[in-house]
């Protein structure tokens, strides 16, 4: 009950910092709000469903575990687990999976599969919520790639409306694309063995999501050129299915250098913001001790003064409001600061770390916690995106850079929506992890 009725907070938060409150279409919300709890239902509850769930998630586990046999080749000793294993190596032993599923992506697009598929869930958000086609179709594509997903709706980022252009930029923050997927797999797969699944199923829960926290923090005001209309996924066919999978590959190949340099840079910037306010909270406490005339006075001021310290105070309360348990909502508090700021990779090998040394107290915890991550809710995301869209329609940087702050918040309320809805489902029943993984 906690999860359900933060699940309306957290949209009434987003109403609160709403653009046009006034416009706030009713329809979009609620029947978002609905496709997202009847999936849920289905998959938590439904007789039948934890079968289906397993399967799926163990299909993927055993795609995974073939995929790694490329890696395991070129990199040797380096990419070996268990007993031959030299340590958790994330360059060689995660990252490389993004290759092989970026290739597996290419040649799923050259036979026509994805654009189907994606066709598929643009028409049930189209028809149900009331939103234009092309927004409905970069939303569905979202659930399978990533910044990509602009391209499908090239031929009218020209004409979209800025509700348009927020709710395409917090579409691509609010989900995962499927070729990192494999990558937060091979993070979870030990303390959280459905991982795949849950994953999964958070990616196509925060899609309507994200269309009802963008429409929400930017409501319509315009007249959308594709309103109430399905349009046709926009795809570059490439001349053969080898083609098609080099260039698969070399995209892929660019997108681990592109997390590899990202994790660098602002994991390092990230530990140097660390150092200046340590030093500003120790002079902090000094000039409180010597105001106050008192040891107890430091003791009252001990707070975390770090980066994602202090952002764990702030997304505090937010960690309530999913249903976590009030002794785990601190630990969740901070991944969901890390993420923010140090995006999504650290922010799951926390969660990792933290179910594997018993850090967590509830299951559910875990669950939860594992649905909200599950998203570029990011700043790092937020020039990315804003970056990519840009380069496909440089009239509209100004209007993207306009709604590019209201983007990043919505996609952070949506990924906390999805997380809510697990919440709400979530039972005791549930096959989620490892014998003795949590108390």
């Amino acid at each position: 009950m906690v999860s359900f009725v933060g699940l309306f907070a957290l949209v009434g938060v987003g109403w609160l910092l709403s653009s046009e409150r006034r416009r706030v279409n009713p329809r979009t919300v609620l029947t978002g709000m609905g496709l997202q709890l009847a999936f849920a239902g289905l998959l938590f509850w439904a007789p039948g469903s934890q079968w289906l769930f397993l399967r799926l998630n163990d299909g993927v586990v055993a795609v995974l575990d073939a995929a790694k046999n490329g890696q395991k080749f070129v990199f040797g000793p380096l990419a070996a687990e268990g007993a031959q294993s030299l340590g958790f190596i994330l360059a060689t032993q995660s990252l490389p999976l993004a290759i092989v599923f970026a290739s597996l992506m290419a040649l799923l697009y050259h036979w026509g599969v994805m654009q189907r598929i994606i066709r598929g869930f643009a028409w049930v958000f189209t028809r149900t919520m009331g939103t234009s086609g092309a927004e409905s179709l970069v939303a569905a594509s979202n659930i399978f790639v990533g910044v990509e997903s602009a391209t499908t709706v090239r031929p009218y980022l020209g004409g979209m409306t800025q509700s348009e252009l927020c709710t395409v930029l917090t579409a691509g923050m609010a989900t995962i694309a499927s070729t990192v997927m494999a990558f937060y797999v091979s993070l979870l797969s030990k303390p959280f063995p459905t991982i795949a699944g849950h994953l999964i199923s958070a990616s196509v829960l925060s899609a309507p999501a994200a269309l009802v926290m963008s429409k929400v923090l930017v409501p319509e005001t315009g007249e959308p050129a594709t309103l109430g209309r399905t349009v046709s996924v926009e795809h570059e066919r490439e001349s053969g299915a080898i083609a098609a999978l080099i260039g698969g590959a070399t995209a892929g190949l660019k997108l681990v250098f592109g997390i590899v340099a990202l994790l660098v840079a602002l994991l390092g910037l990230l530990a140097i913001a660390d150092l200046l306010l340590g030093g500003a909270g120790h002079g902090v406490a000094a000039v409180a001790n010597w105001i106050g005339g008192q040891a107890g006075a430091q003791d009252q001021l001990a707070l975390n003064w770090s980066l994602q310290g202090l952002l764990g105070y702030v997304m505090y309360p937010f960690a309530l409001l999913m249903g976590v348990p009030p002794e785990d909502a601190g630990k969740v508090g901070e991944l969901l600061g890390m993420r923010l700021v140090a995006t999504e990779i650290p922010a799951y090998i926390g969660l990792s770390e933290a179910m594997s040394s018993g850090a967590l107290h509830h299951p559910r915890t875990a669950v939860v916690t594992a649905y909200a991550l599950c998203g570029f809710a990011h700043v790092a995301s937020l020039a990315i995106f804003v970056g990519g869209v840009a380069a496909l329609a440089p009239e509209r940087k100004d209007d993207l850079a306009r709604v590019g702050v209201r983007a990043l918040t919505a996609a952070t309320l949506a990924c906390l929506m999805t997380g809510a809805v697990a919440g709400t489902f979530f039972h005791d029943g549930l096959t989620v992890l490892n014998a003795g993984a949590l108390p």
